[in-house]
């Protein structure tokens, strides 16, 4: 959500609040400004990987007209068997060696799993879990509501001999346009559309698969079940899986997505910021992400919002809490360019930003789709090609929302080990409105926590 004139309840720990103190609570109030498919979750460390989040729909003007059915909120999530504390400590580490690899992968939570895999003494296992379930009806049109929750794999969504009709993308309608499959970085949400064209009695998978060469993972199929009215609901679907190209660790060619209600972008933004995405060790041998040159880390009892709103906006710990101050200017231009083979789901918050191109290469200045450019509020970054040929992200946005909006990627290990960067515009509209009493409370309470308890931040905090 956008958090229009309520940039506080944004919820970023030390960038728009402090963190909730143990035994306290704070409650968000905020106006529901864009209408579609969205998920809410925690954004302290990456306790989110450990199932502190959930699904998120708000319904607007005559959104039904496309179809008769909502099927409601599709959760694909990968999923860990350890604790994501003891991840992150994996992560955060001086040991070079690949991220953690996902045990599972779930649709609306369930997927069964080899217990035979789990090492004698390990983990309680419960063989044959069972599946989710989902109902059809012959002759409707099906709204399902697709969101990527994970921590790191990217998804591949299908539904056996199903054609899907694309009608969102994250809060942003689009044109409708049909596909076999659909690719979900983490924190991306798609909106479909499916006619129920078979027999009464058909029962099918429905699919996502993490891509091997995209995000790790030991079991990356998750599957569920579609039953027709008169399918037989006590036996497993036979169906067969679709065909489709798996060869691009980023998202589907922007050319076939165009808004619904386009407007273009300036064709020349205010400034333009250049970010290089690299990985290498600090200073004391601890593997960490950085943002041209800077690795972000969180000050929990000094949120950044909070410093601008009463006119600081020149910090103590710059350069490692990354923002970047655009002042007055009414708009900007971020061009990424990814110097590592991983890819980068990159999210900004307070804004759909337009995606005005993304490949492989150094960008050639040229804008895809223009006028109707595509706008959204996670856009996969391609991994390098080789050590000469990044991954390139070219993104824009005018900057009509006063705060401080963080932009990072959403695999939670990456963020974890520092790709943030904390975007501010209009710092004095920011200092014109009053914080309120139960966001500077908040702060009061974790400051008596964290002076009486170490507080155990081994990542960024995000």
């Amino acid at each position: 959500l956008l958090q229009r004139g309520t940039p506080w309840f944004d919820g970023v720990p030390s960038v728009q609040q402090c963190p909730i103190a143990p035994g306290k609570s704070l409650r968000y109030q905020f106006k529901a400004d864009l209408f579609g498919t969205s998920w809410y979750h925690s954004h302290y460390s990456a306790q989110y990987a450990g199932g502190a989040f959930g699904a998120m729909v708000i319904h607007g003007p005559h959104e039904n007209i496309f179809y008769d059915v909502d099927v409601g909120p599709i959760l694909l999530t990968d999923w860990y068997h350890e604790p994501y504390f003891e991840l992150v400590k994996q992560v955060i580490s001086t040991k070079r060696g690949p991220p953690p690899f996902s045990d599972n992968n779930l649709i609306n939570g369930k997927m069964d799993f080899d217990c035979s895999t789990i090492p004698a003494g390990g983990q309680a296992c419960t063989p044959n879990a069972g599946i989710s379930k989902f109902n059809f009806t012959s002759g409707k049109t099906h709204r399902l509501r697709l969101i990527n929750a994970g921590s790191d794999g990217m998804q591949r969504f299908s539904i056996d001999n199903h054609t899907m009709t694309v009608i969102a993308q994250d809060f942003v309608p689009v044109r409708p346009f049909n596909t076999k499959v659909v690719t979900l970085g983490i924190g991306q949400r798609t909106d479909v559309i499916v006619k129920a064209n078979m027999a009464p009695d058909t029962a099918v998978f429905m699919r996502s698969n993490i891509p091997r060469k995209c995000s790790p993972t030991t079991q990356p199929l998750a599957l569920a079940a579609v039953y027709y009215e008169k399918a037989n609901r006590t036996k497993t679907p036979k169906s067969n899986p679709q065909l489709y190209d798996d060869s691009k660790c980023g998202n589907d060619d922007l050319t076939i997505s165009k808004p619904l209600f386009p407007f273009p972008a300036l064709p020349n933004a205010a400034t333009t910021l250049n970010l290089d995405i690299t990985f290498r060790p600090n200073a004391t041998g601890f593997n960490l992400w950085h943002v041209n040159d800077v690795s972000f880390r969180a000050n929990f009892n000094s949120p950044v919002l909070l410093l601008a709103a009463a006119g600081n906006t020149s910090y103590p710990y710059s350069p490692q809490w990354a923002v970047q101050n655009f002042g007055t200017n009414s708009s900007v231009r971020l061009v990424i360019r990814n110097h590592i083979g991983a890819n980068h789901p990159m999210h900004l918050h307070g804004h759909n930003f337009f995606v005005l191109a993304e490949g492989q290469g150094e960008w050639d200045g040229k804008i895809t789709n223009y006028p109707s450019t595509t706008r959204r509020d996670v856009q996969i970054v391609q991994g390098s090609k080789d050590a000469t040929t990044p991954g390139y992200l070219v993104l824009q946005y005018d900057t009509d929302n006063p705060g401080v909006w963080p932009f990072h990627c959403h695999i939670a290990w990456h963020v974890s080990a520092g790709v943030d960067g904390n975007l501010m515009e209009q710092p004095e509209e920011i200092r014109k409105r009053s914080v309120p009493q139960t966001v500077v409370q908040t702060c009061r309470d974790w400051s008596v926590h964290s002076g009486n308890e170490v507080v155990e931040q081994i990542d960024s905090g995000l």
